[in-house]
């Protein structure tokens, strides 16, 4: 309508009407798509009729579905778009309005916060159990799948974890029968093995199955394939997606041809067992092979009942008394003479005397030949290490292998533990498996090679773990002797420069803040980012407040106490103003105890933050030439002057 005598033209006004018109508030939007599919218009077709995806369509149902209270609060600007958005993530609209009533007196209401609220009690789909059953199964089964459509969300959530976990426990109980069918003595299964699951079991020995001519030559046409893939397309922008499904295809082939099947002898299952768990991507892991410490006991019974004759400590033990003839002196006659009809073994005494006085021959001949010496001792380390209930060493030196009394879960997945898992594996395809052929294989192994077996061997002896000491004492541990443990730790940790924060810790929700109370999360916050940043979290409650605190310090480089280096990790918490640049890396370098001698500190300013030339340790042990002072050199800065230490641990330039 408008009026007769009005100067506008009516064009001017369609032109108007049609081009400047206000666009509907987003929840009209929201409700008029969700009445065309309550009148009977399905998603394709209200997206081609107005000009967008159904993607589009599916969203804006998605947020028409919201509780309409919580749209009235979007209608009067009580919140965000984002934050209504993030509500779609959940069905149940009591859910909804409770944890935005909660939300009313927070701090945090970001649509991230909320999306965790809402999905608390819920699995995600990347959850390796997820995997292992299979979405479609736990869909089957009854189980439901949230979505959110407006964030990546890798799959969504399993809402019902009782029914995911059912699902688990069947499966696994189905592989360990069908594993248990390959002959073994028995099968343990479990979602997660402790990591000391196969300790004091000997592995027993396996085959390879060798490739076929035929599998040769299909390995060698997947590779020869897969380089000319590459090269066709590694200088192309944009691959077509059938380019990377077959590169897919070609390496899970080439991996299930490579990864050959093990072969075990048949008697040794019959006493063996193995571990059925799951992986890391879900997929079913098995740990064939291993010989508990009883089954052991029954087979040394069977075999001393098979020969009992070797169970005798004299006659006929062949323990350097003979057996063989060796070592034997025929009986005299009461007349001097012999009778060699009727040798006998020497006396066990005497046996035991000459070996004695041959041992000490073979301590001093040992003592003079470091090379054996070395490969001795690697022997014996190796032998522990890799050969369960071996006794091929007459060097009285056994590897004491840490096994947790306390182990976390999951300890087996971290990095550092994959790292010696792989290094492991790595040793146990060269080494021999007859230890009774090992020395002539250390022997093969040139120095450098020697030394990493023995670094390797000797890292599973390192036990840095703070035991919990009983209150009464069980003749194990004991507090002073775990202090001591401790100590000797960090001077380890120092000389190899350990890092924690790159080896991969985070203070997570579940390996630390649940653990602690509410004030030690604040002050480990307060510490790692500031006071402020802990008042921003004071007011929440403890499952919030550890949320929050693991996502403020995913990124802090922040340490707990018990795990932190004393002079390396506590420098990187002091206040950078309180001291001098580089002092940092300055208060933990030991002093020498000789005259004007120096070194140079391995690792010690390898930190993230202070890639500089390491640094030349000098210190004199007279006092008149310098009382109590130390000096660290760098040689090759522009400013030769040296920085010293004082006894108090300040720096002096």
């Amino acid at each position: 309508m408008r009026a007769a005598d009005s100067e506008i033209l009516a064009e001017d006004d369609s032109f108007a009407e049609n081009a400047m018109r206000e666009s509907l508030h987003p929840l009209d939007q929201f409700r008029a798509m969700q009445a065309m599919v309550d009148k009977g218009d399905d998603v394709e077709a209200i997206a081609a009729h107005h000009f967008t995806t159904p993607a589009v369509v599916r969203q804006r149902l998605k947020l028409a579905a919201v509780s309409p209270k919580l749209h009235d609060i979007y209608a009067d600007d009580g919140m965000t778009l984002d934050q209504l958005m993030a509500f779609t993530v959940a069905d149940d609209h009591q859910r909804q309005e409770e944890l935005w009533a909660q939300l009313d007196h927070s701090f945090n209401k970001s649509p991230g916060f909320i999306r965790q609220k809402l999905t608390e009690d819920s699995v995600r789909v990347t959850d390796k159990r997820a995997a292992f059953v299979g979405v479609d199964t736990y869909v089957t089964a009854g189980g439901g799948v949230v979505r959110d459509l407006f964030e990546a969300d890798g799959g969504g959530w399993l809402t019902d974890p009782a029914l995911l976990d059912r699902l688990v426990d069947e499966r696994l109980k189905a592989e360990g029968e069908r594993i248990l069918a390959e002959g073994w003595k028995w099968v343990t299964t479990s979602i997660d093995l402790p990591w000391d699951a196969t300790r004091d079991l000997r592995a027993i020995d396996r085959t390879e199955v060798p490739m076929t001519d035929d599998e040769q030559a299909r390995v060698a046409a997947l590779e020869a394939e897969s380089e000319a893939l590459c090269e066709q397309w590694s200088e192309v922008p944009e691959v077509p997606a059938e380019v990377h499904a077959r590169i897919d295809a070609i390496d899970a082939e080439l991996g299930a041809l490579v990864d050959r099947p093990l072969v075990f002898d048949p008697a040794e299952m019959g006493r063996a067992g193995a571990f059925v768990s799951i992986d890391r991507d879900g997929s079913v892991r098995v740990e064939r092979g291993f010989v508990r410490t009883e089954d052991e006991l029954e087979r040394e019974l069977a075999e001393g009942a098979a020969a009992p004759e070797a169970k005798a400590g004299g006659e006929g033990s062949g323990l350097r008394g003979g057996g063989d003839g060796d070592h034997v002196i025929p009986p005299v006659d009461s007349d001097g003479g012999d009778r060699s009809d009727a040798l006998r073994p020497l006396p066990d005494r005497l046996v035991s005397d000459l070996t004695a006085w041959r041992t000490l021959a073979l301590q001093d001949a040992f003592a003079q030949d470091p090379a054996i010496a070395f490969a001795a001792v690697l022997h014996a380390l190796v032998l522990g290490c890799f050969y369960s209930a071996t006794r091929e060493s007459c060097v009285e030196i056994a590897p004491n292998r840490v096994y947790f009394s306390n182990a976390p879960t999951n300890l087996r997945d971290c990095a550092p533990a994959q790292a010696i898992d792989a290094r492991a594996s790595a040793w146990k395809e060269r080494l021999p498996q007859d230890d009774k052929e090992l020395w002539d294989f250390l022997l093969t192994l040139d120095g450098e090679e020697q030394a990493k077996l023995l670094a390797h061997c000797t890292s599973l002896c390192v036990n840095a773990q703070a035991e919990i000491v009983p209150k009464y004492d069980n003749g194990r541990i004991s507090a002073h002797g775990v202090a001591r443990r401790i100590a000797h730790s960090d001077v380890l940790a120092r000389a190899v420069g350990l890092d924690l924060v790159a080896a991969g810790w985070r203070p997570t929700v579940e390996g630390y803040f649940r653990s602690v109370t509410k004030p030690r999360i604040l002050a480990d916050v307060a510490e790692a980012r500031g006071p402020q940043f802990a008042e921003m979290i004071d007011h929440l409650k403890k499952a919030d407040m550890a949320r929050e605190a693991e996502r403020l310090l995913n990124d802090a480089a922040w340490l707990p106490g018990p795990m932190r280096t004393p002079g390396l990790d506590d420098a990187e918490h002091v206040d950078a103003g309180a001291m001098p640049p580089m002092a940092n890396c300055l208060l933990s370098l030991p002093r020498m105890q000789s005259n004007w001698t120096t070194r140079t500190t391995l690792n010690c300013l390898s930190r993230p933050n202070n890639r500089l030339p390491p640094i030349t340790h000098i210190r004199s042990s007279d006092p008149a030439a310098m009382p109590g002072r130390a000096l660290f050199w760098r040689p090759d800065m522009n400013n030769a002057n040296p920085i010293r230490r004082s006894n108090d641990g300040g720096c002096h330039g």
